[in-house]
This record gives structure tokens, sequence and C-alpha cells, in this order.
């Protein structure tokens, strides 16, 4: 894609596909889940040419990027220790953070452990979790149900769900799993070349790297004792669409708007709701989500 450099880093003991186009402060985007490096396409076109290095790597087990086998190598410490160590290969002191989905949760982490290194994080669709215990899911289960559907189907029926409510993965047989009204037609912001990119890698790595993360919500907890109660200082702005399922489940929407996220995020400087925009706001709203982007970041 119109100058897209494309390389490997070695980082944390694998090894990390990450995408690269332009030059100056350095923009780190992180992708969520089922996902890509391909997801900030849009914004790593648009802020480039607008002076930033755009830099989007493939998340440990997506993509082209290295899949440990075993599922305690995709808890918080060994992810962000693969940022961190992709941020010393760029030779920068801090990046800018913008992060979706499961790639906002990682982002969390980065900055609660790593704060010195982020400049400021935009936040989309997933807010700041207190640190609460969750049931894993069940290993292989998932994988199981969504293996005789293929991999095209589970990806247009996640990438085009509209549904408001908790973002469970279903239980019992996969079936029409998050999104029963899925239409043979694709969404306008969503074209046939872009599923056909996304499903050519999970048809080559499957599911099961980007499930480990949901599977070490309980590690992650336990990990993080450390850091109970800690505030999150650094610059951020959030950006949900009014109609994602994280925002309109788990309380997060009254989380949000009582103060209590304001209150464990005190860098917390803005809050932007999307009307009639669902969970993929990069990809749904892709110039928009560019413009609170590069608004936000220009202040520092």
């Amino acid at each position: 894609m119109e100058g897209i450099e494309h390389t490997r880093v070695e980082v944390n003991g694998i090894n990390m596909h990450v995408a690269v186009k332009g030059q100056g402060p350095v923009v780190l985007f992180l992708h969520g889940f089922p996902e890509l490096w391909y997801s900030w396409r849009h914004q790593i076109l648009a802020l480039s040419h607008k002076g930033y290095r755009c830099v989007a790597p493939d998340l440990r087990g997506f993509g082209d990027t290295d899949a440990p086998a075993s599922v305690d190598s995709y808890n918080c410490v060994h992810v962000v220790s693969d940022l961190v160590a992709l941020i010393q290969s760029l030779q920068v002191e801090k990046v800018f953070l913008v992060a979706h989905d499961w790639g906002a949760i990682i982002g969390w982490y980065l900055c609660l452990f790593r704060p010195e290194l982020v400049k400021a994080y935009v936040c989309l669709s997933v807010p700041f979790f207190r640190r609460n215990p969750t049931v894993p899911t069940e290993e292989g289960k998932v994988e199981a149900e969504m293996a005789p559907l293929g991999a095209e189907y589970v990806i247009k029926n996640m990438l085009t769900n509209r549904r408001i409510g908790p973002p469970i993965f279903p239980k019992g047989e996969y079936g029409t799993a998050f999104n029963p009204d899925m239409t043979e037609d694709l969404p306008s912001w969503l074209t046939q070349q872009d599923l056909a990119y996304f499903v050519s890698k999970f048809e080559k790595t499957g599911f099961t790297g980007g499930l480990n993360y949901y599977r070490n919500f309980n590690k992650n907890w336990e990990l993080t004792a450390p850091w109970s109660g800690a505030k999150i200082k650094v610059p951020v702005k959030f950006i949900a669409g009014e109609l994602d399922s994280v925002y309109t489940s788990l309380g997060m929407k009254d989380y949000i708007e009582s103060g209590g996220f304001k209150e464990d995020v005190p860098g917390l400087e803005e809050v932007i709701i999307q009307p009639g925009v669902a969970h993929f706001n990069n990809q749904e709203t892709p110039h928009d989500i560019t413009n609170h982007i590069y608004n936000f970041i220009t202040k520092f």
C-alpha cells in the first residue's frame, strides 16, 4: 500500500512483523482481535503524510509475527516486553501510542509499566480496567467451534457486528456468533479486498494466538498485583462508538460517565463518543479517527 515498508524486527525472543511509513515523531499503532497491522491502513497513510513515522506491528500470535505455542506466552508482561523492545529498536525515547480493542488493553499495560515511553495515548474502544479477576476462556473450545465456519465467515461476522451488549464468545455451537444479522453485502468501509487480506493471514495462522490473549486475563490479574490502585498519568484521549459492544456492556458507559474512568486515569483529557458508530471505529470512520489522533498529538 503506497510505499509502506514491511520489516521483521527481533524483539523479546520473537520475530515481529512491522509496517512502517513516514519520517518524524513515532506513532505506534496496536491492533485488536481479529485484526492485524492492516486495521490502521488509513491512519498510516494519512499521518505519514502529516509528518509522522507510523509504526504498526502485528502483535505476537497475529499475522506474520511469530506465534509462541504456550498460552502463558501471551500474558501482559510478554506482550509489553515486545513493545518495549520494538520502541528501543526505533531508537527513540518516547512514542505517541494509538491502540484499539486488545491493543488498547496492552496499551494501558504499557502506560502502567513504562509510562516514560509514552508521550500521549489515543485509546479506542476499551477504557482502563480496574484490577479484577476474570474467568478465562477454555483452551481449544472456541477454535473448535470456529473451524467449521472458516476464517472468512468468522472475521466478516465480527467486523460487521453492530449489536450492543457484552462482547463475549458464544457458548456451545458458534452458530451466528456475535452477529446474527450479518448480510452478504459488506459495509461501505470494508471492501472485499480488505476482508481478503485479513482472511489470507488468519487462514495461515488460525485464531489461537489471538484467543490466547483472552486466556491470560487471570494471569494478567496475578502479574499486575504490584500495580493495584495505580493511576494512569500519561495524557489520554479516549474514543468509542455509541454502538460499541464494549462501551455498551460491563458497566463501561457508567464507569466513563460517572467519573470513575477519570479517577483511575488522571491523565484523561478528552472522551469522544461517536454517534451511530460500532466497535471497529478506526476502520468504520477512518477520517474522523485520524483527525482526532492528529488534533491530540499535535498538542505535545
